[in-house]
């Protein structure tokens, strides 16, 4: 399990269970003693009554007044019962609702004046509770000991317990749901912060902000630190490698320079062979130094763009600078993007992939160049056409290719079309390069709304 609510909720089910039920017991339980205090209370006043009433006849019998204090001592197996034992003569007495049965009391004998109580078996087979005491009675020869037993049935407490447990049921169910709502309502106050750093960190990813900020509980705020902490780090971290791998490749670029200059000036002094061989080595160098360039400037991943990018702002200022150019002052250019259009990519990677297919189209096309972008349910399209030549069918694969060339005499190290498939595999977008039907060339990339972290193989 996972889940932090779901271990807090199941957590709380399970505590208020156990605090509930162990309360409900402790609840019935002191029910069920002091329902016992009141029946042996009435059990003693029986006794009483019956000891205030007992004579002995001029023989020495026992007489038992003919109306008992309580009509249940009259209705047999009714359910509340007397007796009264005269060890010295020989003699018991029982109430008419015991009819045929003797409650068997312990032989063992008691001292005078102690009041007993027991759990006996009774009639028909039913437990009854049972006080007894012993009394010293004035007798005519004497003072005799006399035994008086009253007895209830035990189904009488027992069924109380269970009725007053039957009853608060129900209440102790909807206090165990308030317990847990309210467990729940402390779980969702509490986890509020955790939230909050999540939407923050989101926030953070989709490049609106920087760091977490705002104040966090006190418990909390060593993690933001953290966190905030190690943003940073990994951002200079980030900025430092991809300005070391610039310096490096602007530093191999001077060599390059000096290289094709000797092999310059081997060529003028008739070593043409080497001169080529000099001029390939550097031309294979410096492609790869640009190659190497670009790479550096791609975000490595979709969660560190600086944000998101305006298309239509990047394509317009790309066409206007093509349009100053010899090849693009001659073109017709047809610009058909939607206002207020953005994707989730870095507005520096953005405008390198589209430059780099306005260039290609710009320097293939013949007459025209359409630029279309639009956005459809859960994605944006982007869509540069031209009206040159077209590519073969068999080249077209090699296209993303670094240092993949179709025209010698065309400037450029053949950079640009890989540099637009790195950064498609970079945010997971789909680029799609073909012939158009009606002649020319056409590049098309898909952008997702939701672009997930990837960083492409080095």
């Amino acid at each position: 399990m996972r889940s932090l609510h779901s271990r807090f909720i199941i957590t709380s089910l399970i505590a208020v269970s156990i605090c509930l039920a162990a309360a409900s017991v402790a609840l019935v339980q002191i029910f069920a003693d002091s329902y016992s205090k009141r029946v042996q209370s009435e059990l003693t006043g029986h006794i009483n009554r019956l000891a205030a009433v007992i004579r002995f006849l001029p023989g020495g019998r026992l007489q038992v007044p003919e109306n008992p204090p309580d009509n249940r001592f009259l209705i047999p197996y009714g359910g509340l019962y007397w007796q009264i034992d005269d060890p010295v003569g020989k003699a018991e007495v029982r109430s008419s609702s015991l009819f045929d049965y003797v409650l068997p009391l312990p032989e063992e004998s008691h001292p005078v004046g102690i009041m007993h109580q027991y759990r006996l078996s009774g009639p028909e087979g039913k437990d009854v509770l049972v006080q007894e005491r012993v009394l010293s009675l004035a007798a005519p020869k004497g003072r005799r000991p006399i035994r008086i037993a009253v007895a209830v049935n035990a189904d009488e407490v027992d069924s109380a317990r269970l009725g007053f447990a039957l009853d608060i049921l129900p209440y102790v169910a909807v206090l165990a749901a308030l317990l847990v709502l309210m467990s729940i309502g402390q779980l969702w106050i509490g986890l509020r912060p955790l939230d909050r750093i999540g939407r923050d960190l989101e926030a953070v990813r989709d490049r609106r902000a920087s760091r977490l900020a705002g104040a966090y509980p006190r418990e909390v705020q060593p993690i933001v630190n953290q966190l905030n902490k190690l943003l940073q780090s990994q951002a200079a971290a980030m900025e430092k490698a991809r300005s070391r791998a610039s310096d490096l490749a602007h530093g191999l670029k001077t060599p390059l320079t000096v290289l094709t200059n000797n092999a310059y000036s081997l060529r003028e002094k008739g070593e043409v062979e080497i001169a080529d061989e000099l001029d390939h080595l550097a031309e294979t160098m410096l492609s790869h130094v640009e190659h190497e360039l670009a790479r550096a400037r791609i975000t490595p991943s979709p969660d560190q763009r600086s944000g998101d990018a305006d298309v239509e702002k990047i394509i317009s200022e790309t066409v206007r600078m093509l349009r100053h150019t010899e090849a693009g002052e001659r073109l017709a250019w047809e610009i058909d993007v939607a206002e207020d259009l953005s994707v989730p990519v870095d507005p520096h990677d953005f405008r390198e992939l589209a430059g780099n297919l306005l260039e290609n189209a710009c320097k293939w096309a013949k007459n025209r160049i359409h630029v279309s972008a639009v956005r459809h349910s859960g994605h944006s399209r982007l869509m540069i056409e031209d009206d040159g030549p077209g590519v073969s069918p068999e080249r077209l694969p090699d296209l993303p290719r670094r240092g993949v060339r179709l025209d010698r005499l065309k400037p450029g190290f053949g950079l640009g079309l890989a540099i637009v498939s790195e950064i498609a595999a970079v945010y997971d977008l789909t680029l799609t390069l073909e012939n158009r039907v009606e002649g020319g060339f056409r590049a098309e990339v898909v952008f997702p709304d939701v672009i997930a972290s990837r960083i492409p193989d080095n």
